[in-house]
């Protein structure tokens, strides 16, 4: 694989993160000189201690952004992926009960940037994507995960499948959520070592990845509208595992 030219990450939230994270490079950061207040003082703060070119420039230098730039960006490298060995390892030393997020044809970068947002704040020791099928871990997903891009492990695979069978190995049970599911997640056991599958929008579960699982879930739900966003669904599995984690003081 070539060189990847750098990015263009934007947001107070996704610059701010990455300047603390420090998982990728930043080559420049960029302030609209109306913007002034906090998030720009610690933005320049954080660049300044790390020998960063800042440039206050004109409203127009944004125009080219998506929309919620809020007058901050920066120039970076691209965010380096993890690999699913290092994410099991990290999670071995953690202490903690495995706990990884698959995401099966997940192509809205929203939608994925809100999982991985979900994911850190619930504990969830990394996401893995396959490398097709799925949104790329662009500075969109970084703004609609508010910045837990910059810090949760995300790890790109060539086969989802085979990955999940590296989980398996590693002691996960594997629980995947689908809505036309008999059992629901309520009833389930989610506190020991374990991977959530979430599928696409609209497609669910890929028949492969469905039978590779050891089990399917589903939420239970009332009314006309009978799926929820993949987001919220991973949501409320995430905490649910985090909720009988506390429980039994894991």
């Amino acid at each position: 694989m070539g060189k990847q030219p750098p990015e263009m990450l934007f947001g107070v939230h996704p610059v701010l993160e990455a300047l603390r994270a420090g998982k990728r490079r930043v080559f420049s950061l960029f302030l609209a000189k109306s913007r002034q207040g906090e998030a720009a003082t610690l933005a320049e703060n954080a660049a300044l201690e790390r020998g960063i070119t800042i440039k206050r420039v004109d409203e127009d230098f944004f125009r080219s952004l998506p929309p919620g730039h809020q007058g901050i960006a920066a120039r970076t490298s691209p965010l380096p992926e993890a690999a699913l060995e290092e994410i099991l390892e990290q999670a071995a030393l953690s202490g903690k009960p495995l706990f990884i997020v698959f995401c099966d044809g997940i192509e809205d970068p929203r939608n994925l940037g809100a999982i991985v947002r979900t994911a850190l704040c619930a504990g969830v020791h990394g996401v893995v994507v396959p490398n097709r099928r799925s949104a790329p871990l662009s500075p969109v997903v970084s703004k609609a995960s508010a910045g837990a891009l910059e810090h949760l492990p995300v790890a790109v695979v060539p086969n989802l499948v085979r990955a999940m069978e590296v989980a398996k190995k590693a002691g996960a049970w594997v629980w995947g959520a689908a809505a036309d599911a008999p059992a629901s997640y309520w009833d389930a056991d989610l506190a020991g070592p374990l991977a959530i599958v979430i599928g696409g929008e609209g497609s669910g579960l890929g028949r492969l990845v469905r039978e590779r699982c050891d089990q399917v879930l589903s939420i239970p739900q009332s009314g006309p509208v009978t799926t929820l966003n993949a987001s919220v669904a991973g949501a409320l599995l995430f905490y649910e595992v985090l909720r009988q984690r506390r429980a039994v003081k894991l």
